[in-house]
């Protein structure tokens, strides 16, 4: 089995690499020139963790190029991972996804291939695949699914900032298939990639589709819970957020992966998911109120950040914001809490001062010289009499008193990463979740 996949990007780089690094024949493909001579001088086009050492073990098993024609003639099953932009009414846009598969379907009618099956990684909307993808293929390329070509659906369950990890060690892969032949190829190119045992879950391409948004939706709203416990223990002397979802968690029905209160959801795939299976559903006439309600919850997240820096940070007084990316150990600063705090200061005039470990291009891209740029968490203490972490990243966890310059410097711990204990007397401590009345041990 040889592989090409169309689309180098965060997500397509990582998982060429992978299947590169389990000994199969990948060509990439790309419009990005500088991406593909990247990967054919051996280096990463861009930043994800572990993602040189992968590239390092494919040996000359994985190149690239921008010609869809040889990649048709040089694989036998082809992984499509482009951007399926979200449209007004938050359904995804196949717009990329056609015209890759016009590319590789007339590549495939001059070659007058026999076989090939058509991988779909992207997410779109349910209904998709069948109604429209399907259908071009045959019409380019001249040929028949089943007899010319099998198709698949197969989205990736993989969060940035740790792609490599999770792409080798699913807990389940999802494969929504034309016909049993393409499924088993499928299942077998992951059974040879994989790390670990992964649950396979074959089915129908619309229940692949469907279970998709549905799983992402889902994921969201038990952020929106554990959000919602944490504004409620801020209220209640002695009660810690903490503690609860610690005790949620350990039941098997609930388990504590995303369940811990803090800020909104971000990124690039949560909000968006989570949207259009709103939208799905209403087209079915079905009013996905759970949904909706957890987008609410996600807006007040934002909303309550900045009324209480607001608050707290008396005018003229500099505020510096650590952890720019919408989670740690990513450069990745969409639907980011952060900049949505920075933007409503910058309308305030406030001074800011911005801090983090991989997104400070990103973010001085997107601000310029509207805000500072600091080199490490020492220097947001020294310029800033308030400081907000905004992310949990490990780098933080090292903050003690020896940081804090000025007296009364306000701290508000968005994700409970501190040791209070080692702040110091002139450090002022605020935390999203936690009432100023709650000691952090509950036998003190």
């Amino acid at each position: 089995m040889r592989i090409s996949v169309i689309g180098v990007g965060k997500l397509g780089v990582c998982t060429a690499s992978c299947f590169a690094g389990a000994g199969y024949e990948v060509i990439g493909v790309d419009v990005n020139r500088q991406f593909i001579d990247a990967i054919n001088e051996g280096r990463a086009p861009l930043y994800e963790p572990g993602l040189q050492e992968m590239m390092d073990s494919c040996g000359r098993r994985l190149t690239a190029t921008m010609d869809y024609e040889k990649a048709m003639a040089e694989s036998d099953m082809t992984f499509l991972i482009v951007p399926t932009p979200s449209r007004g009414d938050g359904s995804f846009s196949d717009e990329y996804l056609r015209d890759g598969l016009a590319h590789l379907a007339r590549a495939m009618k001059r070659l007058d291939k026999k076989r090939h099956v058509f991988v779909i990684t992207s997410t779109v909307s349910p209904g998709t695949t069948e109604k429209h993808l399907i259908p071009l293929i045959e019409a380019e390329s001249g040929k028949s699914l089943g007899r010319d070509f099998g198709v698949a659906y197969n989205p990736e369950f993989i969060a940035l900032g740790s792609v490599i990890r999770d792409f080798l060690n699913p807990d389940v892969v999802l494969i929504g298939a034309s016909d049993r032949e393409t499924a088993e190829q499928v299942e077998s190119v992951y059974r040879r990639t994989c790390a670990n045992d992964p649950y396979v879950a074959a089915m129908s391409i619309v229940s692949a589709e469907v279970a998709k948004i549905s799983l992402n939706s889902y994921v969201t709203m038990k952020i929106s819970f554990a959000n919602t416990l944490a504004n409620l223990c801020e209220r209640i002397p002695g009660a810690s957020v903490d503690d609860i979802t610690a005790a949620l968690g350990a039941d098997k029905r609930v388990s504590s992966h995303y369940l811990k209160g803090g800020l909104s959801f971000g990124g690039p795939c949560f909000p968006r998911d989570n949207k259009a299976f709103t939208t799905f559903a209403a087209g079915y006439g079905i009013d996905a109120r759970l949904a909706r309600a957890t987008e609410e919850v996600n807006s007040f997240q934002i909303e309550n950040l900045v009324s209480v820096v607001r608050r707290e940070a008396p005018e003229g007084r500099a505020v510096a914001v650590l952890g720019l990316a919408y989670k740690p150990g990513t450069p990745v600063i969409e639907r980011s809490p952060s900049i949505d705090l920075i933007e409503d200061l910058l309308s305030r005039e406030t001074e800011i001062v911005a801090y983090d470990p991989l997104s400070i291009d990103n973010v001085r891209a997107r601000f310029g010289d509207s805000i500072l740029y600091a080199s490490s968490v020492r220097d947001c203490f020294e310029a800033a009499g308030v400081v907000v972490l905004a992310t949990a990243d490990p780098e933080f966890a090292a903050i003690d008193e020896s940081y804090v310059v000025h007296d009364g410097t306000l701290v508000i711990d968005c994700w409970r990463v501190l040791d209070t204990s080692r702040l110091g007397q002139k450090a002022l401590y605020m935390a999203v979740g936690w009432n100023p009345e709650t000691p952090w041990s509950c036998w003190e």
